[in-house]
């Protein structure tokens, strides 16, 4: 008797492995067991070289298919091996987010409440003024560069990474946007919301960095931005001054506000750091294209770190502003050197971090 196929679009009429259960076991998980970001991330972009059997869906009018290799000079042998060590996908991330953006505005009104902002130091607000408020140009531009970046990632895993890191930085600058517009009326019109965009836009200080700034943004190479941001330009600009000279200089001068609001990017930079050094350790340590990668990546910090060096070095006499001085500026530059020599050396590559600069 001949046997009579089935034939039905009702779901669930095919059986097969794990048809019925929410866990998947076409992917290799990281540990014992598949994670909850794992069964959400991997393989929900689509890879001929992986299911998609009957090739690209979408291309490109000149034939370049959606998701193309070619769209950054670091090679892997498989793209798909990266996975974000936060584990941050849609659901936690806005959580997240939802949950800073809270904390800030608590913070925020109970200090307002409690008169703390009319008690800053006038030297401080100026600087508030004129300097914290320039970088938020230069954050909103990192945020800017990633989120076009991430569009050319070869897999969900690195878009997610470099998505979130997009996110992370567009809130900071508006965090930074909406704290001043708040603590603006409780100084009696002695902070003028204008003058960070004129610091950015002219001030001999910022330039270095607004080139830099620029000089990311006009890059083609997600991963070259990628690697640029979390491994230069975070340690040896953003950070710098959110660390090494905002986070220790505003209670000396009555500010215990500010604080909260760059607490929030550098807890931020943590999460992006790490991913980013996961991401290019596995690139330096391709078994396949390993030592090419590594060439590439050193031409990428040839490129960007005499940029950053000379944007520090202009940002020093900031340092020098407050009536009340903690940290010097070379404290806290040699502080970002060495943050990207245990970043160099975390990925697998040689540099010396603009020591002998």
């Amino acid at each position: 008797m001949a046997t009579v196929e089935e034939r039905s679009a009702e779901a669930g009429a095919r059986k097969f492995p794990d048809w019925d259960s929410r866990r998947y076991r076409y992917y290799q998980p990281i540990g014992r067991k598949a994670t909850l970001y794992e069964d959400v991330t991997v393989d929900v972009q689509p890879d001929p070289d992986r299911y998609l059997l009957q090739g690209w869906i979408i291309s490109f009018a000149d034939g370049t298919p959606a998701y193309s290799p070619t769209r950054t000079r670091l090679k892997s042998s498989d793209w798909h091996a990266y996975r974000a060590p936060d584990e941050e996908w849609e659901r936690p991330h806005y959580q997240r987010q939802s949950a800073i953006v809270r904390m800030i505005q608590q913070a925020v009104a109970n200090g307002r409440a409690q008169g703390a902002v009319s008690r800053f130091d006038r030297d401080w607000v100026h600087i508030l003024q004129n300097h914290f408020s320039a970088s938020k140009h230069a954050e909103y531009g990192m945020g800017i560069a990633l989120m076009s970046g991430q569009r050319d990632g070869m897999t969900q895993m690195i878009n997610n990474s470099i998505l979130v890191n997009a996110s992370y930085k567009l809130r900071y600058a508006q965090d930074i946007t909406l704290y001043l517009a708040d603590i603006a009326p409780d100084l009696n019109g002695a902070l003028d919301e204008a003058q960070g965009k004129e610091h950015w836009m002219n001030d001999e200080l910022w330039q270095p960095t607004r080139a830099l700034v620029e000089t990311v943004l006009a890059a083609t190479d997600h991963l070259e931005q990628y690697f640029a941001i979390n491994i230069v330009v975070e340690p040896m600009i953003l950070e710098l001054f959110r660390s090494g000279f905002i986070a220790q200089a505003a209670a000396l001068h009555g500010d215990f506000l500010t604080p909260t609001v760059v607490s929030a990017a550098e807890a931020d930079y943590t999460r992006n750091m790490v991913n980013t050094v996961t991401l290019m350790r596995l690139m330096a340590k391709d078994p396949v294209h390993g030592t090419h990668n590594q060439g590439v990546m050193a031409e990428w910090l040839d490129h960007y770190l005499p940029l950053a060096q000379n944007a520090a070095q202009h940002l020093q006499p900031i340092w020098s502003l407050p009536r009340m001085k903690v940290h010097g500026f070379q404290d806290a530059y040699q502080t970002a050197v060495s943050r990207v020599n245990t970043l160099l050396a975390e990925i697998g590559l040689d540099g010396n971090g603009g020591e002998n600069s």
